[in-house]
């Protein structure tokens, strides 16, 4: 019985090249499977909780130790991706279904408790296996063989480049993790910066590190919600928080860029996405980011469209956010004895499978990264060509 549902749960996920291995050592895989990648089911109970539910139990399992993996985890992540189908049918039906409860979910409140959930995890548990300016969205890779540091800032210059800022000019950054791009901003480009995010971990981190480099007077780190901001500026900036807004706030987002952009103002938002509308997996929202959305291009559209902006380029950079991940899976294998040390063998295990599902989810081509510059639609300052400055 158990192989029958075990290779009917393998036929509805695409019949992935994985094989599994049971409790009294029985072997079932699809024919062709690589015995380098097995799943190891440890007793009768885990496989029934697996069958029941596999996109939430199986990562629950495996955290539980459950579940155990020969082979490369990224790697078997991948090959299950690859086979799934590509649309389940009901992709639609969910979103219209959940609209009202995100509604909910993404309130003003709601909202901090989902941050607090997953970045005030603890400066120190990020420190060991981030960069040195703890920066945690997806690094510029001009070539595959620059190391993570020099890609980071990479990062940070590609933005500011696209936003062509100038000397003296104002810039609001919305969700600014541990401050890196405003500092970076402020020190490189001579712009004043009003830097918002709702993580006190986090913001107490920028404005150390602000007062130690002497950049106080020049960027000021706001602890409040990015739909609270005031005031007029050149340029709008957010990179890696529109995956937490959730889709139904996207036009509450673009009034609120609308009302704080001057008239020349331009703007870039760098989100995670896909290539068409779907929910988050139910392990991943459940563990490890509540509430969150990366959404599809369609869907950004309604910032920028009721409030009269022009979108001026669009870049993907899906491979390079996987080249991110694999650099940042091999710091935390390199930390896991001091992770364990600093939470337990169920976190460890947690986050491996969190970095490795996503590095598997990038490559596979289900999430995509998107960096999308806009403008006002009658502005005429823009750029003639992508390589002008």
């Amino acid at each position: 019985m158990a192989r029958v549902l075990l290779a009917r749960m393998l036929e509805s996920i695409g019949n992935p090249a994985v094989q599994f291995v049971l409790w009294d050592g029985t072997e079932i895989s699809p024919r062709g499977a690589p015995r380098q990648v097995r799943i190891f089911i440890h007793d009768l109970g885990t496989l029934l909780k697996l069958l029941a539910d596999p996109a939430l139990k199986f990562g629950e399992l495996y955290a539980a130790r459950r579940i155990d993996i020969q082979g490369d985890l990224a790697e078997l992540l991948e090959m299950v991706y690859r086979a799934l189908p590509k649309n389940d049918g009901v992709t639609g039906k969910r979103t219209r279904l959940g609209a009202a409860l995100e509604a909910r979910r993404n309130s003003l409140q709601r909202a901090r408790d989902n941050i607090h959930h997953h970045y005030d995890f603890g400066n120190d548990f990020y420190g060991l296996w981030l960069d040195s300016r703890m920066i945690y969205t997806c690094a510029y890779f001009p070539t595959p063989a620059m190391g993570l540091e020099d890609a980071q800032v990479a990062k940070m210059q590609h933005v500011c480049r696209k936003l062509r800022l100038q000397r003296g000019e104002k810039v609001i950054e919305a969700g600014c993790g541990w401050g890196a791009l405003a500092l970076h901003m402020a020190r490189h480009h001579g712009v004043s910066v009003q830097a918002y995010n709702i993580s006190r971990e986090q913001m107490a981190f920028a404005r150390d590190r602000a007062r130690r480099e002497g950049l106080e007077a020049q960027v000021e780190f706001i602890e409040d919600d990015y739909r609270n901001a005031r005031g007029k500026f050149d340029a709008f900036v957010s990179v890696g928080m529109l995956e937490h807004v959730g889709p139904e706030r996207y036009q509450e987002l673009g009034r609120v860029i609308d009302g704080v952009l001057s008239e020349h103002g331009r703007g870039l938002i760098h989100s995670i996405g896909r290539d068409y509308p779907r929910s988050l997996d139910a392990w991943t929202e459940r563990h490890i980011f509540p509430a969150a959305c990366p959404p599809s291009l369609s869907q950004m559209m309604n910032i920028f469209e009721p409030c009269g902006f022009s979108v001026l380029d669009v870049e993907n950079l899906r491979l390079h956010y996987a080249k991110t991940l694999e650099h940042w899976l091999q710091r935390f294998e390199a930390a896991a004895a001091d992770v364990e040390k600093m939470f337990d063998a169920t976190v460890v295990r947690t986050w491996r499978l969190y970095l490795a599902g996503s590095l598997a989810a990038f490559r596979a081509g289900n999430m995509q990264l998107f960096q999308v510059v806009f403008a006002r639609s009658r502005d005429n300052r823009i750029p003639w060509t992508r390589d002008a400055p």
